[in-house]
């Protein structure tokens, strides 16, 4: 599992750089194009993923003290925090859209080379880590079928843990999109 993280580390580290390297060649436009995200609506989804990790952490100690109901509950709890942070998502993208500003459209080739970067690296960093929370609800939903079918217990949580390191990764790497994207206005 550490290594599987390793290398998604790698991954994003790589998208990380290279946001990087574009954001110093391109501070103005950046800034400029950051104006265009909401801020609070990312903020509130930063809100939202920290809690799932909480409840992912508490589904965890729950099984450890033998509490299979509250395991299963806490892990359907982490996966609705997913679910909810992918709406609101949807309905961030949406705006987007709504407003012309999608890759290849007219409006999005009409701005600074810069900007057009901003929103490309946008797109494609903050869909990767959406298909990241779609695995991490399906690895979750699989992790509570096997609680409830007894497979996950007191005694063999391990499974579960490693949900949660990937729910956490998952975590990290939005708490690092976050400031990246919404908060360099």
């Amino acid at each position: 599992m550490w290594l599987f993280l390793f290398t998604e580390l790698i991954l994003f580290g790589g998208m990380f750089l290279l946001y990087s390297v574009y954001r110093f060649q391109y501070a103005d436009e950046f800034h400029l194009a950051a104006k265009e995200l909401n801020t609070i609506m990312g903020a509130f989804n930063t809100a939202v993923l920290l809690t799932s990790s909480l409840t992912m952490v508490l589904a965890i100690i729950a099984i450890q003290r033998n509490q299979k109901t509250l395991s299963i509950l806490l892990q359907l709890i982490t996966i609705f925090l997913a679910l909810f942070f992918l709406v609101n998502k949807y309905f961030e993208w949406t705006a987007k859209f709504h407003h012309g500003i999608y890759p290849g459209s007219e409006e999005l080739l009409s701005k600074s080379s810069g900007e057009i970067l901003f929103f490309g690296l946008y797109y494609v960093m903050t869909g990767l880590h959406g298909i990241h929370v779609i695995v991490g609800m399906f690895l979750i939903a699989v992790m509570t079928r096997m609680t409830r079918k007894d497979i996950i217990t007191k005694d063999s949580y391990v499974r579960l843990e490693n949900a949660g390191l990937y729910w956490h990764l998952v975590d990290i790497i939005w708490i690092f999109l976050f400031p990246l994207f919404y908060l360099i206005t």
